[in-house]
């Protein structure tokens, strides 16, 4: 159910703001990426001075969504970031719950509330627990498939849109479908009747929804696909009852080459096993584990990741870390399971 808390108007907001700061989440997804370029294209388009902020690179096949220039990333340029948000006179963050999800992005956030002429602050998030204070307009709804659906919804209803899709940009839209397209895994899963009227009606705008498939999924290396493969035949564990779960070893990474964005996906393969409910994918990363986590019908993986992963997300789709090594992960889990399921 959408919820809106507005100590003011967004769209007065945006059109009282000459400089605008989007941020993504860390280690950006489809959803995250195609949320903040569609805000920039809206942006763009009422003639507004915008700028995304991420704390790290993006997967390589989504580089084609990326205006020229309107991307910086604060671990490669901390300095300039600083500047862009010093200068913002409003800051809109999509698909995170809160500003810590930005990552080490979060200090800048923090530095420039201590300025008496701070930015304002705008969330739109379809994540569990939004945070509220500190906001001017807080807009979530866990009941869509995805940040930009929800963004698609909250920009219709701006006065300059006035309830017309054909208004909107043709680079708004298509990053739009560009989010809901991922953070579906195609239409696979958190999937409602408001997504496909969505969809319906940005394809109705022009979106090329073929020409976009392809480039997000018809778009991988080589080595992504031997990786995949060494992973399901050499990696992949069952556990009961019905979970299935992988891990990717920074050993594994420097063997198949691996860049970011490799993995995308992978933690949904083996829900196509006939008898696997849940699935975890655990990623090795320099002083953590990433994990990710999917679910089939009624099992609640927010739930798990929330109580043993440092985590959270969806019923059916969760993520979190874990402060420990790669080969300590397969007994931690396989305890945790056991006694998740004993319940």
């Amino acid at each position: 159910m959408r919820t809106t808390i507005r100590q003011e108007d967004l769209n007065v907001l945006v059109q009282n703001a000459s400089s605008v700061v989007i941020f993504g989440h860390e280690n950006p997804d489809g959803d995250s990426i195609g949320s903040s370029v569609a805000m920039y294209h809206y942006l763009a388009w009422l003639g507004k001075s915008a700028h995304i902020i991420v704390n790290s690179r993006l997967p390589e096949f989504f580089s084609f969504l990326i205006p020229e220039g309107a991307i910086s990333y604060f671990a490669e340029d901390a300095e300039g970031c600083a500047s862009k948000v010093g200068a913002a006179d409003l800051l809109i963050f999509l698909d995170m719950n809160g500003v810590n999800r930005s990552g080490d992005v979060s200090k800048l956030v923090e530095a420039a509330a201590e300025r008496p002429d701070g930015p304002r602050k705008v969330l739109i998030d379809h994540h569990l627990g939004p945070q509220t204070a500190g906001f001017d307009v807080v807009v979530s709804d866990t009941a869509v498939s995805s940040a930009c659906e929800l963004l698609y919804q909250v920009l219709l209803e701006q006065p300059p849109v006035g309830g017309a899709v054909d208004r909107l940009p043709l680079e708004c839209a298509t990053a739009l479908m560009a989010g809901i397209l991922t953070d579906t895994n195609n239409f696979a899963n958190s999937v409602y009747p408001s997504t496909y009227l969505a969809v319906s009606a940005l394809q109705g705008r022009g979106v090329d929804r073929d020409r976009l498939y392809d480039e997000i999924f018809h778009s991988y290396s080589q080595q992504r696909m031997r990786l995949m493969g060494h992973l399901l035949k050499d990696n992949m564990r069952l556990t009961e009852p019905c979970v299935a779960y992988f891990t990717l070893s920074l050993a594994d990474k420097k063997e198949y080459g691996f860049v970011k964005g490799d993995s995308e996906g992978f933690v949904n393969l083996p829900l196509a096993i006939k008898d696997v409910k849940m699935t975890a994918f655990f990623t090795e990363e320099v002083g953590f584990v990433k994990v990710s986590l999917r679910s089939k019908g009624n099992l609640d993986v927010n739930e798990f990741a929330h109580k043993y992963c440092n985590g959270g997300g969806h019923k059916n789709a969760s993520g979190g870390k874990l402060y420990m090594t790669i080969d300590q992960v397969p007994a931690y889990f396989e305890s945790k399971v056991k006694e998740y399921f004993s319940k």
